[in-house]
């Protein structure tokens, strides 16, 4: 598979109260297209700063992504948008992300207005048959994103991700907040999208028991830096890196 996305020695730096503090320090990978990369860490390894970089959602300090071939960080004017069209985001909490006073339809809905991808009652149209497809009624257009459970919220954020007919998902922490069964069902219904759109994902998560059931490969992240990429069965089989060792360790097991 030809590569969808590349970075790298890409730097993020915030400024703190000891000056800046790389967030990002240096770091390269590659995206297959049609694959799920796993970006792994514990909290503050990077890897959300990471993957908002690669979508332009905050600034790069130095190094580069391509994406299909295009350099994004000099991406401007129709060039930005149609990567921003192809390039979405799904963040943790769905609540956050959502905005209450919008109408689901309307959220829904919102991309393909500002893409002028269709008239409006096309474009209705298409919003009842993206709530279908994550497994929501069309009639749930009506209604307020605080009608409805953390895991149908999630279903609504994904809907509106793929409302612009995206290639690439970045997936942030996306099943984190869900309870077990339902992450299960979230989980199930990407795949299924995938495979249907020929989607590619970049998976942001902490628990590497997700990251077994959905990635093709896992990247993990220690301190800004990724310290290991490797196939998924071959990372859990024998993990090289510390950061790999330690996040398996903190699987939980269950003893019958």
């Amino acid at each position: 598979m030809s590569a969808l996305l590349e970075v790298r020695d890409l730097v993020v730096a915030y400024e703190g109260r000891d000056g800046r503090v790389r967030a990002v320090d240096g770091a390269s990978l590659d995206v297959a297209r049609g694959e799920t990369m796993a970006l792994v860490g514990e909290s503050g390894s990077g890897k959300t700063s990471l993957g908002r970089a690669i979508l332009r959602l905050v600034p790069a300090a130095s190094g580069s992504v391509h994406f299909d071939g295009a350099d994004v960080r000099g991406l401007a004017g129709d060039a930005l948008r149609r990567f921003r069209r192809q390039a979405q985001v799904v963040f943790q909490d769905p609540l956050a992300s959502l905005d209450p006073r919008m109408r689901v339809g309307d959220i829904v809905r919102e991309g393909i207005d500002i893409h002028a991808l269709a008239p409006r009652a096309d474009a209705n149209r298409r919003v009842a048959r993206l709530l279908e497809e994550v497994g929501l009624r069309a009639e749930d257009a009506e209604r307020l994103p605080h009608e409805f459970s953390g895991g149908e919220r999630q279903r609504i954020a994904i809907a509106r991700a793929l409302a612009v007919e995206p290639e690439f998902l970045v997936l942030d922490e996306a099943v984190s907040a869900l309870d077990v069964l339902v992450r299960r069902q979230v989980l199930d219904l990407l795949a299924t999208l995938q495979a249907a759109r020929g989607l590619t994902y970049l998976f942001i998560a902490h628990d590497l028991a997700v990251v077994e059931r959905i990635a093709t490969r896992v990247a993990v992240m220690q301190q800004g830096r990724i310290v290991e990429c490797a196939p998924t069965a071959e990372l859990f089989a024998a993990p090289a890196s510390g950061a790999a060792q330690a996040l398996l360790a903190a699987i939980p097991r269950i003893a019958w």
